[in-house]
């Protein structure tokens, strides 16, 4: 196996695990709504818990790395607040005018975006496995999000979805940026810390209203104490599942790792079928896989572009007096 080979297996291999705990969110988020949890509240339980987990770590490495991180502090920021914090803020509201369907197909439009900014920035448009590939995922992602019957669309909460897309485009993009000596850990952990604040800063001004509860929430068929799905978000649905994600787009860049990401909606309605006993129907299993198929696709597609970039030639010995050699072409390097 060839060294870009494996680096595109563990790649895919963090964004299946990263897409699996991401898709135990809603399942977890779900047994809070059902005791009066409000969604603000089950934002800051996630994000505010995730920061607390990952704060230590986050400060030593400050302290180790301090010269190197100084200078990416506001992309830090800027992660916590757009890809962390807009994006679950814009998702709820979206949620509040639409259905929850609805409102999580709107999200996951920003793989299609990232083509978008892909064709635009480089005027060269997507290849063919490529633009079959978003059809075949676009089409899964409306047969397992089940939008059968009539839905009624509301202007405004396609804006707050439409704006959920981009936060979530961005987070791929921000992802993929490895700025040396800043960890996935660290940047992760400083951005969960900024997004925390400022998601109590919207509870504390009332622009996202918190309502807590203590009671027992019934998860898996049994009655069990609210931590533990505040922890089963904190730690698996947002710190595990965040770091695998940042190690994935490293590994397979910003257009497979984000098609790969969609694969958290089938691993969501899994989920609620074993733990919430909420049955998918066979028309969402047909639609994982043409997911899946869409993924490959698009995999295809990107080897095919790096394959038809035009190759650097090698460094050559220097040539004797008597002839010039020809550059002969070397491998590229795999993005």
């Amino acid at each position: 196996m060839t060294g870009t080979s494996r680096t595109s297996l563990i790649g895919f291999g963090f964004a299946l695990a990263s897409a699996v705990a991401f898709g135990f969110s809603g399942s977890f988020a779900k047994s809070l709504f059902d005791t009066g949890w409000s969604s603000g509240a089950a934002i800051l339980g996630r994000i505010g818990g995730a920061a607390v987990v990952l704060l230590i770590p986050v400060i030593i490495m400050l302290a180790k790395r301090w010269p190197a991180v100084r200078v990416e502090l506001p992309r830090i920021a800027l992660y916590g607040v757009v890809p962390i914090a807009l994006c679950q803020l814009f998702f709820f509201n979206a949620v509040q005018h639409l259905s929850v369907g609805v409102a999580l197909l709107l999200e996951y439009l920003s793989p299609v975006l990232l083509v978008l900014y892909s064709w635009a920035r480089s005027r060269k448009h997507p290849g063919i496995p490529t633009i079959a590939g978003t059809v075949s995922a676009v089409a899964g992602l409306l047969l397992v999000l089940d939008l059968s019957g009539s839905q009624s669309v509301d202007l405004i909460g396609v804006l707050w979805g439409l704006a959920a897309a981009v936060c979530s485009a961005f987070y791929f993009v921000m992802s993929a940026h490895q700025a040396e000596g800043v960890p996935p850990v660290l940047m992760i952990g400083g951005g969960l810390i900024v997004g925390a604040l400022l998601i109590l800063a919207l509870g504390v001004f009332g622009v996202m209203p918190m309502t807590f509860s203590t009671q027992n929430v019934v998860f898996a068929g049994q009655s069990v104490s609210w931590l533990v799905p505040v922890l089963g978000l904190a730690l698996l649905g947002t710190v595990f599942a965040y770091i695998t994600g940042v190690l994935s787009v490293r590994r397979l860049g910003t257009r497979v790792s984000s098609f790969v990401s969609l694969m958290e909606v089938l691993f969501a309605v899994l989920w609620a079928w074993l733990l919430l006993s909420e049955l998918p129907h066979p028309i969402q299993l047909f639609g994982g896989l043409l997911i899946m198929l869409g993924v490959v696709l698009v995999r295809i597609g990107e080897l095919r572009a790096n394959a038809e970039l035009p190759q650097a030639p090698e460094v050559l010995p220097e040539p004797s007096s008597s002839s010039l050699g020809t550059p002969t072409s070397g491998a590229l390097s795999h993005h």
